[in-house]
């Protein structure tokens, strides 16, 4: 079969046109001769090898030749099927069919949205054969924007559709000790003869411990493919579900115990469960005023950036004063406290 495009663009023989596309990016940027000025002529072959797989595989006249008869077929060794896509010798001349082949620029150039390049001069790129492109279009700058998916800047580049946002909800436990959540989704993409179908999909979110609300998981074009549109990321929000017991204040955890005024006066000890579901027992020697907190160090929340470290556990008092004294309670008050 002489070359084997699907090797040359590391697909399968059953990709279809977005695995293609896939391919040919991450390829092309790695191995386009601005890209590789050590070893450009390794560079300049590899580069047009890949444009030449390319242009094969994602014509389907020009596949399905490939396919069956091999490179040897698409350079009019064999007549290809049909009429379609190629040329034929003169009438009365011996039948010789020739598929109308892209330079490797004009390939690029459909991908990325860019046109009109110009030669590389006196890089060598006015040669037979070898592509031309203008450095002046090649900075690391552009290089960058087609890395993150972009090329959002050209006009004939396919536009990416706005991302679907989703509130995943979790419980402060699930965000204390991490968990794993598995999310069921159903999408529209089409087939190889591009026809919409519908599929469903499980998708997996690893949440970390110490996560905060609003954190954002992303799951890159994972929305529904539509003509002219790269699909949309879908993105999953966290939202903290509220707790009985705890509230959140950044790394820290905070309770609020109700506490009689006696209890105040006199001491109170603390007994809680974790969020992680260990029994705390916190004995409180001090007098509790209104104002008063208890911390606990390492208590709280884990960091996430730090896993070995945790916030801390700050202990709040809501004190019930009595409605009203007796005379009696006044005066044995006032007699104790005046001592």
């Amino acid at each position: 079969m002489g070359v084997d495009y699907y090797k040359v663009l590391q697909v399968d023989r059953s990709a279809k046109d977005d695995d293609l596309k896939k391919a040919y990016r991450k390829l092309a940027m790695k191995w386009h001769p601005d890209k590789n000025p050590s070893n450009k002529k390794e560079a300049e072959a590899k580069f047009k090898q890949i444009s030449e797989a390319y242009d094969v595989l994602s014509d389907p006249q020009k596949r399905a030749v490939y396919d069956q008869y091999g490179e040897e077929g698409l350079k009019g060794q064999v007549p290809p099927p049909g009429p379609g896509g190629f040329s034929s010798g003169q009438e009365g001349g011996p039948t010789m069919f020739r598929f109308n082949t892209r330079s490797p620029d004009d390939i690029f150039s459909e991908i990325f949205g860019f046109s009109g390049f110009g030669g590389m001069g006196d890089m060598g790129g006015s040669r037979a054969g070898g592509p031309a492109f203008s450095r002046s279009m090649f900075s690391d700058d552009i290089f960058a924007s087609f890395r993150g998916g972009g090329g959002e800047g050209s006009m004939n580049a396919p536009r990416k559709a706005q991302p679907i946002e989703r509130t995943l909800p979790c419980t402060l436990e699930d965000l204390y000790k991490g968990t794993t959540k598995k999310m069921k989704i159903s999408r529209d993409v089409t087939d190889s003869s591009g026809r919409p179908n519908t599929v469903e999909e499980i998708l997996t979110i690893e949440i970390k411990p110490g996560w905060k609300k609003g954190t954002k998981i992303t799951f890159p074009e994972k929305g529904n493919e539509q003509r002219g549109f790269i699909p949309a990321d879908l993105v999953f929000i966290i939202d903290e579900k509220p707790h009985g017991v705890f509230k959140r204040d950044g790394n820290d955890l905070v309770l609020t115990q109700k506490i009689s005024l006696v209890e105040a006066l006199t001491g109170y000890t603390v007994q809680l469960t974790t969020l992680d579901g260990r029994n705390l027992t916190i004995p409180i020697n001090s007098i509790i005023s209104p104002t008063y907190e208890e911390v606990v160090k390492g208590e709280g929340m884990p960091i996430p950036k730090e896993p070995t470290k945790k916030g801390n556990l700050r202990i709040k008092f809501n004190i019930k004063f009595p409605s009203r004294l007796t005379s009696d309670q006044k005066s044995g008050i006032k007699r104790l406290l005046s001592s």
